[in-house]
């Protein structure tokens, strides 16, 4: 599996999650970028520039990632939502110049579709503001000011997560707000296969541990141990059993 690059410490918070649901995605679907390039519309260096947080992905590209990795793409367009608002701020500081070859890429890529992003942001009325400000609140509640917003202040605040073999971190698990937490994560979206590594996958292990499900060494590395102990939760759980942990899986680990 390829190891990506550590995103820009001044990319926003919004940008950053969306990148991250796309290289998750990615790695599921096991193409390479060059297989990606293949299958979509845009060049393998246009997606590097994507996955690696140097330029904002288009909506076309999203739904098109979505597509040839047979996933929904719902999720992902209201984070693309948030992430485009947040590029269009200036949030994002750029912490490095693109090469040529990927200026003139880019601008060839955006080319046949910018007039219709303009079109559709004109015609965008405040209905389907508020449409896309509810499904914010539903699904992610990324930076809310309430209590759960908090929540997500503090974790973004924690320092990059670095995996070190053998290390396994204590678990208190708690419940807060009528839900689990131990502490690590307050998320209740994040998407985690095997190989998948971050506070939020030592989150997930140390409230399997508390249900009684052995995930191994609670470490941030999700293995075949920790999947293997999501897939005996989802099935006692009545959930699909592919010991992935989304949304669903989430929800119930935080009862």
């Amino acid at each position: 599996m390829r190891r990506w690059k550590a995103l820009p410490g001044s990319l926003d918070q919004r940008v950053r999650q969306l990148v991250v649901q796309l290289r998750r995605l990615k790695d599921r679907s096991g193409l390479s970028l060059t297989a990606l390039a293949a299958k979509t519309s845009y060049s393998r260096s246009s997606w590097e520039r994507y996955l690696n947080g140097r330029q904002l992905p288009p909506r076309d590209a999203v739904e098109q990632l979505a597509r040839v990795c047979a996933a929904d793409a719902t999720r992902l367009l209201v984070l693309h939502e948030l992430a485009a608002e947040a590029w269009s701020d200036g949030a994002r500081q750029d912490t490095e110049s693109a090469p040529e070859q990927d200026v003139r890429d880019a601008t060839a890529d955006a080319s046949g579709r910018r007039g219709v992003r303009r079109r559709r942001a004109v015609a965008g009325t405040a209905v389907v503001l508020v449409a896309v400000l509810a499904a914010v609140l539903l699904l992610t509640r990324p930076w809310q000011g309430d209590k759960a917003g908090a929540g997500e202040a503090r974790e973004s605040s924690q320092p990059p997560f670095v995996f070190v073999r053998g290390r396994a971190h204590p678990c208190t698990v708690q419940r807060a707000d009528g839900r689990l937490r131990a502490g690590y994560s307050t998320t209740r979206t994040a998407l985690m296969d095997t190989n998948s590594t971050g506070w939020e996958v030592l989150e997930a292990q140390c409230l399997l541990t508390h249900h009684g499900y052995d995930p191994g060494l609670p470490d941030g590395a999700y293995g075949e141990r920790s999947k293997n102990a999501a897939r005996r939760f989802q099935q006692d759980r009545g959930l699909v059993v592919d010991g992935i942990v989304g949304p669903d899986t989430w929800k119930e680990l935080r009862r």
